[in-house]
C-alpha cells in the first residue's frame, strides 16, 4: 500500500538544475544565454531576490515564449518555496500564458495553488484562486469559475491589508463573471472596484472602450442602479468621447439629471444597443423614478410634500400612474415617506444620499446661501428685542 502523503506530492521534486541550465545554454538562442549564465551564478549563491528579478527580466524577452513553461517547472520549481510566493504566482501567471490546452493551464496553477500556504501567504492565495477563476471562466466552466472566487473571496474579505493587484485580480473576474451571467448590478460594483484599484491611464485604449460601453449598459439596466454620480466621474468613460459609443455617455447624464425629455430625445439611439431597446419599458420606468428623486432632491425640506398632480408633471406620467411610481421608490428605498391616496399627495421625508455632479453641488449650494440668508434675516429681525430683554 502506498504511504505517499499530499505534503510529499507538494514537496518541490529533486531536479538536477545544473545539468538542466547547462543544457539549455546550447538549446536556446544566443540571445538568452545571459540569463541562464545568470540563473546558474545567482542560484548556486542562493540570491533569491535577484534570482527573482532576473526570472522577470527573462519571462518579459520576446525570445523567451517558447522556453518559459521549461525553465518554470525544470528550474523554479526546484526552490519556489524559498522565493516570495506573491511574486512566484505573478511568475506562473505570465509563464500560463504559454500553455495552450485549457486543460493543462488550469492543472498548471491549480498544482500550485495547492503548493501556496494560505496561512503564510494569503495574497498569493487569493491571486492564483482569482486566475484560475479567470480561465475557467474563459474556457466556459462558468460554475468552477464561481467557485474558485467564492473561496478567494473568503480569504480576501479577512485580510486587512492586500497588494491592489491582488485586489484588482479578484474584481476583474468578478466582474467578468457577473457579465457571463448576465446580472448587470454586481458587474458593475465589482467594475468599479477593479477600477478603483489600477492605474486607468495603463489599460489600452481598446480595453477602456470596451469597460466604459459595459459599464454604461449596467447602469442603465441594473435594477439598483439609480446613481450614476461615480460613474459619470471617473475618467474610464473619456474614453466614450468621439466614438460611435459617445451617445451612452450623454445617456447616462441624462438618468442622472432625471431629465425625462432628453431621454425621449435619445431613444432613437436604442437600435445601436439591442438589449437596450428591449428593455425600454425598464428603462422608462427608471427615467420616471430618477425624475422623482431628482425632482425630491431639488426641493427644500420643508417642502416636500407633492400633490400627484405636481408628480405627475415632473415624471410626465398620466395622474393614475403616480401612486404606483411612488411606491416603487418606496420599496427600491430610493425615498422614505408616506403616501395620502384620498388627498392624493405623498409626503417624501428622506431622499437616498447620491453622488453629486459639479452642477448639482452648484444647485445644492445655491440653496444652503438662500438658507443662511434667510437665517442672517431672523437674527436681524431677533436682534432688538434680544438687546431690549437683555
Amino acid at each position: 500500500m502506498s504511504t505517499t502523503t499530499l505534503a510529499d506530492k507538494q514537496k518541490a521534486p529533486k531536479l538536477d538544475v545544473e545539468t538542466y541550465l547547462t543544457t539549455a545554454l546550447s538549446a536556446t538562442p544566443a540571445e538568452l544565454h545571459p540569463f541562464f549564465q545568470a540563473f546558474l551564478d545567482l542560484h548556486s549563491r542562493k540570491l533569491w531576490h535577484q534570482l527573482t528579478l532576473k526570472l522577470f527580466e527573462f519571462f518579459d524577452h520576446p525570445l523567451s515564449k517558447p522556453y518559459k513553461v521549461d525553465v518554470f517547472t525544470k528550474f523554479v520549481r526546484d526552490f519556489e518555496s524559498k522565493l516570495n510566493q506573491l511574486r512566484l504566482v505573478e511568475m506562473a501567471i505570465k509563464v500560463a500564458k504559454e500553455i495552450d490546452n485549457p486543460a493543462h493551464k488550469v492543472t498548471f496553477l491549480s498544482e500550485l495553488s495547492e503548493r501556496v500556504p494560505t496561512d503564510k501567504a494569503p495574497d498569493a492565495h487569493v491571486l492564483i484562486l482569482a486566475t484560475i477563476a479567470g480561465t475557467k471562466l474563459l474556457y466556459g466552466d462558468v460554475e468552477g469559475s464561481k467557485k474558485d472566487m467564492d473561496e478567494a473571496w473568503k480569504v480576501l474579505d479577512e485580510l486587512a491589508d492586500v497588494d491592489n493587484r491582488v485586489r484588482a485580480a479578484y474584481y476583474n473576474v468578478a466582474a467578468d463573471y457577473y457579465k457571463a451571467k448576465g446580472e448587470y448590478s454586481p458587474f458593475y460594483r465589482n467594475s468599479l472596484l477593479y477600477l478603483a484599484c489600477i492605474d486607468v491611464d495603463e489599460m489600452d485604449a481598446e480595453d477602456k472602450l470596451l469597460r466604459a460601453h459595459d459599464l454604461g449598459i449596467s447602469a442603465f439596466l441594473g435594477d439598483s442602479i439609480y446613481n450614476f454620480g461615480e460613474l459619470l466621474m471617473h475618467p474610464i468613460l473619456e474614453a466614450l468621447n468621439g466614438t460611435q459609443h459617445e451617445w451612452i455617455k450623454r445617456l447616462l447624464f441624462t438618468f442622472n439629471e432625471g431629465n425625462i425629455g432628453k431621454f425621449e430625445a435619445l431613444a432613437p439611439m436604442f437600435p445601436r444597443e439591442p438589449i437596450l431597446q428591449e428593455n425600454y419599458a425598464f428603462l422608462r420606468q427608471k427615467i420616471c423614478l430618477m425624475a422623482l428623486i431628482e425632482s425630491v432632491f431639488k426641493r427644500n425640506a420643508y417642502d416636500r410634500t407633492m400633490s400627484f398632480q405636481t408628480i405627475a408633471a415632473e415624471t410626465r406620467l398620466p395622474p393614475d400612474e403616480v401612486e404606483h411610481l411612488v411606491m416603487k421608490a418606496l420599496s427600491l428605498k430610493l425615498i422614505k415617506g408616506s403616501l395620502d391616496q384620498v388627498e392624493q399627495k405623498a409626503q417624501i421625508t428622506w431622499v437616498q444620499p447620491r453622488v453629486l455632479s459639479p452642477a448639482q453641488i452648484g444647485q445644492l449650494a445655491e440653496r444652503l446661501e438662500a438658507w443662511g440668508n434667510r437665517l442672517h434675516k431672523v437674527e436681524d429681525r431677533i436682534a432688538p428685542e434680544v438687546l431690549v430683554s437683555s
